[in-house]
């Protein structure tokens, strides 16, 4: 895409790849202790960050979705992750570890892949953060309290799902959302939450959850500590769920943006080849979710109102993203006729997926 067709607001190529070289040696660990302008302006712009306390998870999170793009899979991907210590145990590891990694994938030296591959995997990266910019995000909201505009994730308008039914649709990776009080996590029938590294639901909010250091390594694995607790508590560590169950656990590091419980949905079944999900099960899943809100609140004390909905099994489950969203929605329709207070919201990381959904 060429800078003539980027709104203004967004920043240069060039100015990315810069500061991609400058932010490669010290890595996401150094992302708060300094200033870079391009970077910023595109976490806010493309609503990977709310507003300037954000902005170093933000960064993280416009550059593994630029990742993502890159293809986990590909070479380049691969190398970029490795090379920005965007994998779980590679986060604070010292620039020459990264790019002896990086270069692992290429099976070259450090020196050559410096030489040869690295500048080519920073320039994609570049291209690739400027190609999840290509979806515009919403308007600047004011804030009041003078601190100048803020940006939060792209949303929607309400989107009827039947009846009276509505619910609110978002673009925007699910662990950036603010004050919803469940996000539903998807997850296979042994509640194996994926490894944080993967572009998924589960990897995005098992890291966001995470407690971390100083550094950025993890200390507390909180929601995968929960979710042990539970299977050994109902005896079924090693063993397998009924499709559609839901286990409800805290939220973590999570809190501090008003997220209060995360509610983990066991929905895809391992096979040989990877995993099936079958539409009846999003429509248990739901169901429990709802039951399990009304639940929580009344023992509680406190209403837990609003629920965060992802695409349940689109991912890595392999179900295709419009299936399980007209699953959803009559899910969702059915519970919200007999529970009207639920306040539901659906989110997708694409504008495509937003555009399909609201074309149902």
């Amino acid at each position: 895409m060429s800078q003539e067709q980027l709104p203004a607001a967004l920043p240069a190529y060039d100015r990315l790849l810069e500061e991609l070289r400058i932010i490669r040696r010290p890595g996401l660990a150094g992302l708060r202790g300094a200033d870079h302008p391009a970077l910023r302006a595109a976490a806010l712009a493309g609503g990977f960050c709310g507003g300037p306390d954000d902005i170093p998870a933000g960064i993280e999170a416009l550059l593994k979705e630029a990742v993502r793009r890159l293809g986990e899979g590909d070479l380049l991907g691969r190398a970029a992750a490795h090379t920005f210590g965007l994998l779980p145990d590679r986060r604070g590891a010292p620039a020459p570890d990264r790019r002896k990694s990086a270069a692992a994938v290429y099976g070259v030296t450090s020196e050559r892949f410096r030489k040869h591959q690295e500048p080519q995997v920073l320039q994609q990266l570049a291209e690739a953060v400027l190609t999840v910019l290509r979806e515009p995000a919403a308007p600047p909201v004011p804030d009041l309290a003078g601190g100048g505009p803020q940006h939060p994730p792209r949303r929607f308008d309400a989107v009827a799902v039947g009846g009276d039914g509505t619910v609110t649709l978002h673009v925007s990776p699910i662990e950036l959302l603010r004050d919803i009080d469940i996000l539903v996590s998807s997850e296979n029938v042994y509640l194996e939450m994926s490894k944080t590294f993967r572009p998924t639901v589960s990897g995005a909010l098992r890291l966001a959850a995470a407690v971390r250091d100083p550094s950025g390594e993890i200390v507390d694995d909180v929601l995968v500590r929960e979710l042990g607790a539970w299977l050994r508590t109902h005896g079924r560590p090693g063993l397998p769920v009924r499709p559609g169950t839901v286990v409800p656990t805290s939220s973590g590091e999570l809190a501090a943006r008003g997220v209060r419980r995360i509610y983990h949905a066991a929905v895809a079944t391992p096979y040989e080849e990877g995993y099936r999900v079958t539409p009846s099960s999003i429509a248990r899943a739901v169901s429990a979710c709802f039951a399990l809100a009304r639940q929580e609140s009344e023992q509680q004390g406190t209403p837990l109102t609003s629920i965060g909905f992802p695409l349940l099994g689109a991912g890595r489950g392999g179900l295709d993203p419009v299936l399980s969203a007209t699953w959803l929605r009559w899910a969702v329709r059915d519970e919200l006729a007999k529970d009207p207070v639920r306040q539901v919201h659906l989110v997708v990381r694409s504008r495509a997926a937003a555009d399909a959904i609201r074309g149902l």
